[in-house]
């Protein structure tokens, strides 16, 4: 190999692993934010039945993100929290198996579990200060919003 083709191909090679590694950093954690049950009524049309705050819990913990087995417990908390609120478990199954298919960390969604995090976190535990930052953040929301309000849609211009 020629000393010009070895530099590119040692160049090459060290532009992978830093693009490799990028996705791989955990990156910032982002404030907080919600939108209700994302792409599902946040309510009944039908009856007084509102599974909101239900969704904006589920979302606190989809936010954070981390292991596989908590992403599980938030959806099956999310399932029970429906289904008590709204008394339909044929609801809370459906709203179950959709945060279930489109709701993995790898998917480039913004209600993705870990949508604090950049895109490109895997699931896992996070780092202790990871957590620390987490829980800040957590607290700093629900102090402004103790009731786990659902958001309040912008006005439209009509």
């Amino acid at each position: 190999m020629s000393r010009t083709a070895f530099r590119w191909h040692a160049h090459a090679v060290g532009a992978v692993a830093c693009l490799l590694s990028a996705c791989a950093t955990s990156g910032t954690l982002q404030p907080f934010s919600t939108d209700g049950c994302s792409m599902f009524p946040d309510r009944s049309v039908i009856t007084s039945a509102d599974w909101c705050g239900c969704c904006v819990a589920h979302d606190l913990a989809y936010w954070r993100g981390g292991t596989a087995e908590a992403r599980r417990v938030a959806d099956l908390e999310l399932a029970a929290c429906v289904k008590r609120v709204s008394g339909s478990e044929a609801l809370a199954d459906l709203m179950h198996a959709g945060v279930r298919a489109g709701g993995g960390s790898q998917l480039y969604t913004p209600f993705r579990w870990g949508y604090g995090w950049p895109y490109g976190r895997t699931d896992g535990p996070l780092t202790p200060a990871e957590d620390a930052l987490a829980s800040l953040l957590e607290r700093q929301y629900r102090a402004k919003n103790p009731a786990l309000a659902c958001p309040v849609p912008a006005p439209t211009a009509d």
